[in-house]
């Protein structure tokens, strides 16, 4: 049963793996070292294998989110979803309103849901990470110090072995353009660090839209 942590790509090669992205949609592409996924009024998205689980693990990218080109809601979204409609939990960045949604969704609400200011340089990069029962929700700017800015207790359904990782774009209107995703899970200098069993936590998207607000 694979963690999240073991997914790992640098994008370095040009071509998307279609073992690793098998559940994508709407032409992603590799390019540059980054994943492009085309952001327009329809859906694109780069989806992993239902294979993998998000106990004691994580997920951690540099991410690009799409330009607001005139758009109301020109969005970007990293989750991580079970295998259950509307049961997700991760990352939603929207330029266009200058908002950032930390989800834990379930029946595409949240109504924990936080919406900070989205930064482009405090938040460039994003980590979803579960440890000893609790889940965290943390940027970095350059992928080595990392500030929490949401957790939770984990559910149930984090522990199970067939979840998936989506990064996904979406625009109202205005002209077509990319979200972009580079170095997935791999290590910076002082980053990435194996998680440490034994650590205290808190106690105790199909997509409704890509707009940032608390029902998602």
């Amino acid at each position: 049963m694979p963690g999240f942590g073991m997914l790992r790509d640098d994008f370095a090669d040009g071509v998307l793996d279609p073992v690793l992205w098998s559940q994508s949609y709407g032409d992603p592409v590799e390019q540059g070292g980054r994943l492009k996924v085309p952001c327009t009024t329809g859906y694109a998205g780069a989806r992993t294998a239902s294979s993998y689980t998000l106990s004691w693990s994580q997920i951690a990218a540099r991410v690009f989110p799409p330009a607001p080109g005139g758009a109301v809601t020109a969005a970007c979204s990293l989750l991580v979803l079970s295998d259950v409609g509307g049961t997700d939990v991760g990352f939603l960045i929207d330029q266009a309103q200058t908002a950032m949604g930390l989800y834990l969704r379930v029946g595409y609400a949240d109504a924990g849901a936080l919406f900070p200011a989205y930064d482009p340089v405090a938040h460039a990069w994003l980590r979803l990470r579960e440890d000893a029962g609790a889940l965290y929700w943390e940027t970095s700017p350059d992928g080595v110090a990392w500030t929490v800015r949401r957790a939770a207790a984990s559910p149930a359904w984090i522990g199970q072995a067939n979840l998936s990782l989506l990064f996904e774009a979406h625009r109202d209107a205005g002209a077509p353009d990319f979200a972009e995703l580079g170095s997935l899970n791999i290590s910076r200098p002082g980053g990435l660090r194996p998680l440490q069993r034994g650590l205290t936590g808190p106690g105790p998207h199909s997509r409704a839209t890509s707009t940032v607000r608390g029902t998602g």
